[in-house]
């Protein structure tokens, strides 16, 4: 299939889970306001295991491995189309053949750049710009990165396949670099839409592509108040010099109250939002990252992950 596809000039993004959610929000935003359709399904289960099984209502569902796909957008411009690889988790074993896999595929589509984003934390205040670093395969993508003014990851790692893909890439002679969105390291367990933005405004610099981010720096702002607001929490607590044992307190109650919420599943009103941004979604495409969202701050996205996807197969 990958061979019979004819693309024009394609650069390849790759985005799995992490720190901030920065990569993957990042990731499906192209993915919604492109309008993209899936591609294909990349199948890597024998370096994958199932780690757990949903509990719902006192109920066990069969747990089932993590998934990963493609998908395009060609370029009305004609300047170059665009490939995004999501993949729902990075494999615990195996990580270097599978790149190999994915940049053999990437060739078969006549990929000629690889970008991947992730999230670098940093003592940063969360009320702050992010900034973005980035680290290149090759002197002319770093020259491309530095005339950006990006910040240069000089010396370091890039842990997990964010860096490995790269790694591979560069051996098979394609172009590519990593670009980093900057979050607060204390923050790195909540989502951090900030970064996500970040990221991508630098990558549609390079790309020259046209993407309204309107909807994400809305979100960035809500999180930024909520987290500024938390910090000031914080430091309050750090100030009274509250134990440990009350902070662990907190977050099992706040975990408590996730997992019960989990367990009554969407109340007649979610529901009902859930199924509006269905219909608007199937209608116009972008409204598809909304949608996201919402699946995402409710903990239902496993549950309707199948339906969301829908949106982006091709017609006919």
């Amino acid at each position: 299939m990958a061979s019979e596809l004819k693309l024009n000039k394609p650069w390849l993004v790759a985005v799995w889970p992490g720190m901030g959610n920065v990569a993957i929000s990042a990731g499906y935003y192209l993915v919604t306001k492109l309008e993209m359709h899936i591609l294909a399904e990349f199948s890597a289960h024998e370096l994958f295991d199932v780690e757990h099984v949903e509990v719902k209502a006192g109920l066990i569902r069969t747990g089932r491995l993590p998934r990963s796909r493609f998908f395009v957008w060609k370029d009305p411009k004609g300047k170059h189309d665009l490939v995004v690889f999501i993949g729902e988790a990075q494999p615990p074993k195996g990580r270097y053949p599978f790149c190999h896999r994915l940049i053999e595929f990437a060739r078969q589509l006549g990929i000629e750049r690889v970008y991947t984003f992730a999230a670098m934390a940093t003592s940063m205040h969360p009320q702050h710009p992010a900034r973005v670093f980035g680290a290149a395969t090759d002197e002319e993508s770093l020259a491309e990165l530095k005339r950006l003014e990006l910040e240069i990851l000089e010396d370091g790692q890039i842990g997990g396949l964010n860096g490995v893909l790269l790694g591979v890439a560069a051996e098979s002679g394609l172009r590519g670099a990593c670009l980093l969105g900057e979050m607060p390291h204390i923050f790195t367990q909540f989502p951090f839409p900030k970064a996500s933005m970040a990221v991508l405004e630098a990558f549609a610099r390079i790309a020259h592509l046209e993407i309204d981010l309107g909807e994400l720096a809305e979100q960035a702002q809500e999180v930024e108040h909520k987290l500024g607001e938390l910090l000031e929490k914080v430091e309050e607590a750090l100030e009274q010099q509250q134990s440990a044992s009350e902070d662990e307190a907190t977050h099992e109650d706040e975990a408590t109250q996730l997992e019960a919420t989990e367990a009554e599943g969407p109340s007649p009103e979610d529901q009902r939002r859930i199924d509006h941004l269905f219909a608007q979604a199937r209608q116009d495409r972008s409204k598809a990252y909304e949608l996201k969202r919402e699946l995402d701050r409710l903990n239902l996205y496993k549950d309707y992950e199948d339906r969301f996807l829908d949106l982006f197969k091709k017609p006919g």
